[in-house]
């Protein structure tokens, strides 16, 4: 009896495997190939992959584990396992190199909604490059497998669907290397690093000790109660309570006692953290030329879900996503002489929802005139029901590492490659500890030693600042590049492709390249410069500081081609000033006329810094500072 790798959930088999194995799989070139699964104890368990086979005895527990002797990379094969009169197979297998794809949104973000998506995807016709996407999940306890996910070839049906950043990185070393790609895809938007790490890891950190035993109270029960509210959240979040959107959107509804902001204004411009349901109204005259004549509405960049109504009248009802278009098509059924009402519900969730600037972003306009939407609009906080509260379980330490991780344990894998610190953004002094700690963590439990660990630095985000300051996104960005004190690391610095209003930056394809430069160099022993200018130093003489770099190529220069922005130094009193800065060779010469005995220098030391330091590859130079003064995540 032969039966497919991957079987329905009503076939009861003597053969069972995980469903990281299955028809079209990538398995590690070069490597010893671990295979394993479950059978009646004491059943003698063959496997055939090629010419190789090999056999084991099902231990008490009814585990059996086969490894196959390294293979160069090739194929199709079928992969066999048989035992107890019951057979396995897996087919179209392909030998090739295999990484771990993790972390939070950014990793996850889909072809299909970043930059050039409808082009990609149409020429994404690549049979060597296989992706499995593990499917959510979250466990109290380490599984023995996922909840689900097939391998899938990257083509114009599949790929739309896959990491971003993963695809763009394995359609290089593809096409680099020549040999099969295997993206093992495991990750889940808005989490911090503790989720995705296991237990024991996380007992050896100081810094997480106390939270990873505060675990142990949790019950299933407690999930289950999650997932009812969190129903109840996102029910409440897209669909109106109270009636509100019957009498508040409405032309004659009275607003006079409502509070008052400026748009466009964030979640903080209305009173400070709030998580909830926030009614926006503003009123206005449209002119004569519009008589008549339907209209254009354009809302800018939105975050969080939201609904628009003109005189009462629901426009649309979004589910948030950066990607898309946020203009809207008002019938002229629906306007008036005089004056008219713009409503706006939208949800304020996790510290984000408002309209993001710039003021020129939105306007109502008959494709001729606008008509701008920004200053003051009335807003109302709790007129309906308060949200649930939702513990949001999976962002609990090791949750993740439990249902997502733990189950891939022990296929070989090349390395991995890594997106993830935005989550953490409020302890990036934890981060010091918390990062090389699963690095550590999933080395341990993969037992193939210092693998490859590729990750990429956070990138510019959120508003520009006009002076020198604090940033918790800076102080995450530094404990990414101390992390490179481990073994075998690499990180792709993208200080320069983030966006001030998208979390999720549309530019995935560099990301992918940059984390593909590293891999070429640091793993395929590929010569050239793969990273941008990193800092190597410093001098103090007399009233200025000069900075050696290394990583320049053949030399440091701007992006732009204009004067070095992104410094600023500090004398003894600690206040950070705008710095010129000056290209010399492989340094640059820092100073300025308000710091006559400058102590520290700072570069890109910003969310959202600018910045155009490059070296002679192009690659934006990595941000440092030369003090270790308490930041905004003390320790």
């Amino acid at each position: 009896m032969i039966l497919g790798c991957l079987l329905g959930s009503g076939v009861i088999a003597q053969i069972r495997m995980p469903k990281v194995f299955g028809d079209s799989m990538v398995l590690q070139r070069e490597q010893p190939i671990p295979v394993w699964g479950w059978a009646v104890p004491g059943t003698t368990i063959t496997g055939t992959l090629g010419t190789a086979q090999v056999k084991t005895l099902t231990s008490k527990d009814g585990k059996w584990m086969l490894r196959f002797p390294a293979r160069k990379a090739g194929g199709p094969y079928t992969l066999k396992i048989s035992g107890g009169g019951a057979e396995v197979a897996c087919k179209n297998v392909l030998i090739g190199d295999v990484w771990l794809a993790s972390g939070q949104s950014n990793m996850e973000w889909q072809v299909k909604d970043a930059k050039d998506a409808k082009k990609e995807i149409a020429v994404s016709n690549w049979p060597q490059i296989r992706f499995l996407v593990v499917e959510h999940n979250k466990s109290l306890m380490p599984q023995q497998d996922i909840a689900d996910g097939k391998w899938k070839a990257c083509d114009t049906a599949h790929t739309g669907r896959f990491s971003a950043v993963a695809y763009y990185f394995a359609r290089r070393i593809h096409q680099e290397q020549g040999v099969p790609v295997g993206i093992i895809q495991s990750t889940w938007g808005g989490t911090p690093v503790e989720a995705w790490t296991g237990k024991e890891g996380l007992l050896a950190l100081p810094v997480a000790k106390q939270r990873i035993l505060a675990n142990d109270t949790l019950t299933t029960a407690d999930f289950v109660q999650d997932s009812i509210d969190g129903l109840r959240f996102w029910d409440m979040v897209y669909h109106p309570q109270n009636n509100a959107d019957h009498d508040v959107p409405a032309a004659a509804f009275d607003d006079a006692s409502w509070s008052q902001v400026n748009m466009p204004a964030l979640v903080a411009d209305f009173g400070g953290p709030y998580e909830g349901v926030v009614w926006m109204r503003k009123k206005i005259v449209l002119p004569a030329s519009f008589k008549n004549e339907a209209l254009t509405v354009e809302l800018g960049h939105p975050e969080m879900n939201y609904s628009l109504y003109v005189n009462g009248h629901e426009i649309c009802k979004t589910v948030w996503n950066a990607s898309l278009s946020h203009r809207y098509s008002i019938p002229a059924a629906l306007l008036k002489a005089g004056e008219n009402v713009i409503a706006l519900r939208i949800a304020m969730l996790w510290g984000g929802g408002g309209l993001n600037p710039p003021a020129d972003s939105i306007y109502l306009t008959d494709g001729i005139t606008r008509i701008s939407l920004a200053g003051p609009w009335r807003y109302k906080k709790d007129l309906e029901s308060p949200l649930p509260a939702i513990r949001n379980y999976h962002c609990y330490p090791a949750m993740l590492f439990n249902a997502m991780i733990h189950p891939l344990v022990p296929y070989a894998i090349k390395g991995v490659i890594w997106y993830q610190g935005e989550a953490n953004e409020n302890a990036g002094f934890d981060y010091r500890q918390l990062f090389p700690g699963l690095i550590n963590d999933w080395r341990q439990r993969w037992q193939q030693g210092a693998f490859p660990f590729l990750y990429v630095q956070l990138a510019n985000y959120k508003k520009m600042q006009p002076a020198p300051s604090e940033s918790g996104w800076a102080e995450v960005r530094e404990a990414q590049a101390m992390t490179l004190s481990l073994p075998n690391t690499g990180m792709a610095c993208t200080i320069d492709i983030g966006e001030a209003d998208n979390i999720h930056p549309a530019n995935k394809q560099e990301v992918g390249r940059r984390l593909a430069l590293v891999a070429g160099k640091q793993v395929y022993h590929q010569k050239g410069i793969v990273s941008g200018p990193a800092f190597a130093g410093f001098k103090i003489t007399a009233h200025r500081v000069r900075i050696r770099f290394a990583d320049t190529g053949t030399g440091l220069s701007t992006r732009d081609g204009k004067a070095v922005t992104g410094f600023a130094v500090a004398g003894a009193d600690k206040h950070f000033y705008w710095a010129t800065a000056v290209i010399e060779g492989n340094e640059v010469v820092v100073y300025s006329d308000q710091v006559p005995t400058p102590t520290a220098v700072r570069y890109a030391w910003a969310d959202n810094p600018v910045c155009n330091l490059v070296n002679s590859a192009g690659l934006p130079a990595v941000p440092f500072r030369t003090d270790s003064r308490e930041g905004t995540t003390p320790p």
